[in-house]
C-alpha cells in the first residue's frame, strides 16, 4: 500500500486547460507524498518497538545460558571434589541463577528440584555402566530394594503436587541440614554396624523413605544408600556402584513426575525452554559441563585429607540449609 502511494505521487501531472484543475491535482499529489511519508515513518517506529524487546530478550537468554554453563562447571567440579553432590549443589545453584532473572517465585524451587533430578539420570547411567563392568553392583539389593525405592519416589512426586513452593524449600533445607550432620561428624555412625541388610517391613519403610525423600530434595539417594550398605558391612566399592544405579531409578521417576506436574501448572512463570518443571538449557549445561570439570575436582580430592573434605562439604550443607530456612520463613 505504501509503495503504491509513492508510485502515484511520481506520475507526471498532465497539462489541463483549466489551471484550477491542474493546481488541484498538484495539491493532491503533494498531500499523498506527505501522507505516505508519515505512514512510512510510523511503520519504522512500530518495527523498532517490536525489535527492542526481542533484542533484549535474546541478550537475556544468552546471559542465562552462560550462567547455567558456569553453574554446570561448578556442580561438576564440586561433585568430583567431594564425591557426592547432585541436588545439594545443583538446586541452590539454579535457585541463584533463576533468581537473578526475576524467576524468584515460590514455584521456581520445583524447577530447580526437577532439573536436578534430570541431571542425575545422565550422571547415574554413566557411572552405573562403569561400575557394572567392574562388577561392583549388588544386583540382589536392586531387586529387593528397587520396588520400594520406586514406590517411595512416586509417593514423593505425589506429595509435591499438594505442597507449596515454600514448603518444598523448607523440606529441602531440613534435609540438607540432616545430611550436614553426617558429613560434619562422619565417625558418629561407624559405631553402629549390623550383620546384614534389613528385610521385610524395615526394608520397605527404609527403601520408601530413601526414594520419597530423595525426590523431594532433588538428589539421587546415593548418600543414604552408601550409609545403609556400609553400616551393614558391605564393601564401600559395592555400595557406591549400587548407589549409582539407585540414582538412575530415583532420577527417572522424579523427572517424569516433575515434568508432568509442571505441564499441569499453566499459570506459573517458568524460565524459557522449560518442559514442565524441567529446564532443558540447565539440564544440558550441567550435564555437559559436569563431565568436563568433574575429573578436575576428583584429582584435587586425592591431594586433600578425606576427613577434611567431608567436613568442608558438611559446612557447605549447613550454610545452604541456614540460607534456605531464612528464605522460607
Amino acid at each position: 500500500m505504501v509503495s503504491g502511494t509513492w508510485g502515484i505521487s511520481w506520475y507526471p501531472i498532465p497539462e489541463y486547460r483549466c489551471d484550477e484543475q491542474s493546481d488541484f491535482y498538484r495539491q493532491l499529489s503533494q498531500t499523498q507524498i506527505e501522507f505516505s511519508s508519515e505512514n512510512d515513518s510510523h511503520l519504522r517506529r512500530q518495527e523498532s518497538l517490536k525489535l527492542r524487546p526481542l533484542y533484549g530478550r535474546s541478550m537475556e537468554n544468552i546471559l542465562l545460558v552462560s550462567l547455567l554453563l558456569i553453574s554446570g562447571c561448578f556442580a561438576g567440579f564440586t561433585s568430583g571434589l567431594f564425591g557426592v553432590g547432585g541436588g545439594f549443589i545443583v538446586v541452590p545453584a539454579l535457585l541463584y541463577v533463576f533468581g537473578i532473572f526475576a524467576y524468584s517465585s515460590d514455584e521456581i524451587i520445583f524447577v530447580a528440584v526437577g532439573t536436578s533430578l534430570a541431571t542425575i539420570i545422565v550422571a547415574s547411567v554413566r557411572a552405573a555402566l562403569t561400575h557394572h563392568k567392574l562388577g561392583s553392583v549388588n544386583t540382589t539389593f536392586l531387586k529387593d530394594w528397587g520396588p520400594w525405592i520406586l514406590t517411595g519416589g512416586g509417593a514423593g512426586v505425589g506429595l509435591a503436587t499438594f505442597i507449596s513452593g515454600s514448603s518444598l524449600k523448607l523440606t529441602f533445607a531440613a534435609g540438607v541440614g540432616i545430611y550436614s550432620i553426617y558429613f560434619l561428624f562422619p565417625a558418629a555412625l561407624t559405631k553402629y554396624t549390623f550383620q546384614k541388610l534389613p528385610t521385610g517391613f524395615t526394608r520397605a519403610i527404609l527403601g520408601s523413605c530413601i526414594g520419597g525423600f530423595s525426590v523431594l530434595l532433588g538428589i539421587g539417594g546415593g548418600t543414604p544408600v552408601v550409609i545403609t550398605m556400609t553400616l551393614c558391612r558391605r564393601p564401600i566399592v559395592e555400595a557406591v556402584g549400587t548407589a549409582a544405579c539407585v540414582g538412575g531409578i530415583i532420577g527417572l521417576v522424579g523427572t517424569l513426575g516433575f515434568s508432568l506436574l509442571g505441564l499441569a501448572e499453566t499459570s506459573v512463570n517458568l524460565p524459557p525452554w522449560s518442559l514442565g518443571f524441567i529446564n532443558l538449557p540447565a539440564l544440558l549445561a550441567i550435564a555437559i559441563c559436569s563431565i568436563i570439570t568433574a575429573p578436575t575436582g576428583a584429582r584435587l580430592a586425592h591431594r586433600i585429607d578425606p576427613l577434611y573434605l567431608k567436613r568442608m562439604f558438611g559446612i557447605y550443607l549447613l550454610t545452604v540449609s541456614s540460607i534456605m530456612f531464612t528464605q522460607s520463613l
